[in-house]
């Protein structure tokens, strides 16, 4: 099943009507002499109501317009895989009944963390005892449900079906994790459905960073709002995404913010104000936490920090094929109780994903 979202029913053109004209019939001319003068035409004698009364002609007050909310139409977004971009866990042993114990450490050298890592390798030997798995791909099975349970959630899908249009997504993150990437790819895909995509340069503390957003919202067909001064207050820069965003009639609105952690308490009063200013005209749909998954445990300390200031409602992944340590996932989930939303496996423009907790464990266990 794809992700479901709403978004404004594209308006539908008629064709135009084609008015052939008859030709006109000239009416005779009067005859006239040259000396004859024409005759002054009687003026209309006035409706007399009562003697010395005349009615005056009743006024048409024309009833205001009333503007009708454009139609909303459900859109199923295609799926797309990303199981193969996910290193397996198993390249080292073999996965047997009698190497159950090795599977600890390689939860724990993937991420996994301790207590995880300790507790699935326990449930994995109760399951096996109980079905009388013994082979490779029976553990593996087993394995695979364990992981798929234990990282499901309802709340897995971004929140772009309440119909309040357009949407914003609010997307933080340090520098260097892939937040202008993600961004991207996000409006690529929502565009390709069909969607209007807006997208705010906020983060105007790096002037190159208007300069990359500006190249990936030309190859995705975004517009861009950028900053009109060089460390323009990137609230008024959000601010301003939102009206060109109900101007256009936009379906959403993506904001990127600066990626400064080194001071939290001026993060998050930028992150606040800017929050405040956008709510003027617009609901925040999803305030999305951008994660490195190379960086491994420090992505953690990362993702505790914004979610102190950010009010965190998901989190996107990016570099997942390129580490081992594709149990980060599961840490987050576990220790923040954030869901992953988003999972980027490429540098592609194509290269990205909606989490699926299924496909993941398969792709750790395959």
């Amino acid at each position: 099943m794809g992700f479901l979202f709403w978004k404004k029913k594209d308006k539908e053109v008629p064709a135009p009507e084609v008015e052939v004209a008859e030709p006109a019939v000239a009416e005779p001319k009067p005859k006239r002499t040259f000396f004859s003068k024409p005759k002054p035409k009687p003026a209309p004698a006035p409706d007399v109501v009562a003697e010395g009364v005349f009615e005056p002609e009743p006024q048409v007050i024309a009833e205001p317009e009333l503007v009708a909310e454009p139609e909303k139409v459900e859109v199923v977004l295609p799926k797309r895989s990303f199981a193969k971009g996910i290193k397996s866990l198993f390249t080292r042993i073999k996965f047997d009944p009698e190497n159950l114990d090795e599977l600890e450490d390689v939860l724990i050298q993937a991420d996994f963390g301790v207590d995880a890592a300790e507790s699935i390798v326990t449930e994995v030997k109760l399951r096996a005892k109980k079905s009388g798995a013994a082979t490779e791909v029976e553990l593996k099975k087993i394995l695979a449900d364990l992981i798929t349970e234990n990282l499901e959630r309802s709340d897995k899908e971004l929140n772009l079906s309440s119909g309040k249009l357009p949407y914003v997504v609010l997307v933080v993150g340090v520098n260097g994790v892939g937040k202008t990437t993600t961004i991207g790819k996000l409006s690529k895909y929502l565009a390709e459905a069909g969607s209007k995509v807006v997208i705010a340069a906020a983060d105007t503390f790096r002037a190159a960073a208007v300069d990359q957003i500006a190249t990936w919202a030309e190859r995705a067909g975004a517009t861009l709002v950028r900053p009109k001064t060089e460390g323009q207050d990137p609230a008024s820069v959000a601010f301003e995404g939102t009206e060109v965003a109900i101007a256009q009639q936009a379906d959403v609105l993506i904001i990127d913010t600066a990626g400064r952690l080194q001071n939290k308490v001026d993060l998050m009063n930028e992150l606040e104000k800017i929050r405040r200013v956008v709510e003027k005209n617009c609901e925040i749909a999803e305030v999305l936490l951008v994660i490195d998954a190379t960086t491994g445990q420090n992505g953690m300390v990362q993702a505790k920090a914004f979610a102190e200031v950010a009010k965190v409602t998901g989190v996107a992944l990016t570099k997942l094929d390129g580490t081992a340590k594709g149990g980060i996932v599961y840490s987050i989930q576990r220790e923040l109780g954030i869901p992953v939303k988003l999972v980027g496996v490429g540098e592609g423009i194509a290269d990205f994903a909606f989490f699926e907790a299924s496909e993941f464990a398969r792709g750790l266990v395959s």
